[in-house]
């Protein structure tokens, strides 16, 4: 290992002030799920508990831990960076439901004076309600993924700190929004667009295919800031680039896909039942 690439994890700190809000919101999560498994065992099950504690964890990995800085030099270690926060955390932390148990979790004044009072607003409610529909999650979550990209917004990410955690802060959000339209996690009504859903999930990765495929084949640095900034790994920045590419098109597209396929597969179980009984049915 090289004294530059040393220096990388020689000058990570723990960031204490995002550890201690991701402990805050753990700790918020766990005390909502103790007290609601009371009465609801059979759905917030282990597993859910796990889910949720996972994505906290791949959550401070992707953002928190020395990840961050070599991402910083590598748009490769960026894009794997990209795709926990995008792919990864989201997906596990709604499998975790866990609008119920966060609230549960909060002190009984806080719910009872500023919580509650908010969520009944009509304006808190028709916000929620407009982007969680399908058509406008898609929009923002394929919106802020392409923006980002673009080779001007991308490098000022890199060259200005603060801007980079937005963007971060901008992947989140809207990824949560994408997949809640895919889970819809409890108590959000259970989701009846059907076929719709695979649509909205192979288009999504029609996008990152996309975008995936102009990194891996155009044949020059699409961010001027791997080329011009630190290399202490001396990896040459097209061929960073196109492995980043490969990292966001396979695994990237595995994640739509494989939800795809086993919502696939469920749907097709009922129909598959309906023609045995019909056939059982018909005489001999």
């Amino acid at each position: 290992m090289s004294a530059e690439t040393q220096a990388i994890f020689a000058e990570w700190r723990l960031p204490p002030g995002l550890t201690l809000g991701l402990l805050l919101v753990t700790a918020l999560y766990v005390r909502g799920w103790i007290a609601i498994r009371k009465t609801r065992s059979a759905y917030f099950t282990d597993g859910r508990l796990f889910c949720f504690l996972a994505g906290m964890a791949v959550l401070w990995l992707s953002v928190a831990s020395p990840l961050d800085g070599v991402a910083d030099v590598l748009l490769s270690a960026h894009m794997v960076q990209h795709l926990m926060l995008m792919s990864v955390v989201p997906p596990l932390v709604l499998l975790g439901a866990p609008v119920v148990p966060l609230l549960r979790g909060l002190p009984a004044p806080i719910i009872q004076k500023i919580v509650g009072p908010l969520l009944a607003t009509a304006w808190v409610r028709k916000t929620a309600h407009f982007f969680t529909q399908p058509a406008t999650a898609w929009v923002v979550f394929n919106l802020t993924f392409l923006g980002w990209h673009f080779p001007r917004a991308y490098d000022l990410a890199l060259e200005h700190e603060k801007l980079h955690a937005f963007e971060h802060l901008c992947f989140l959000a809207t990824s949560i929004l994408f997949w809640w339209v895919v889970l819809r996690p409890w108590p959000a009504r259970r989701n009846s667009a059907g076929w719709m859903v695979l649509v909205y999930l192979l288009s999504a990765d029609v996008v990152n295919t996309a975008l995936s495929a102009f990194l891996a084949f155009c044949n020059h640095i699409v961010y001027p800031y791997y080329s011009s900034g630190p290399n202490p790994f001396h990896v040459d920045p097209l061929a960073d680039q196109v492995l980043g590419a490969v990292i966001m098109w396979v695994p990237g597209s595995l994640i739509f896909l494989v939800p795809a396929m086993l919502l696939t597969v469920r749907m097709m179980e009922p129909q598959r039942g309906r023609a045995r009984v019909a056939a059982g049915s018909l005489p001999s």
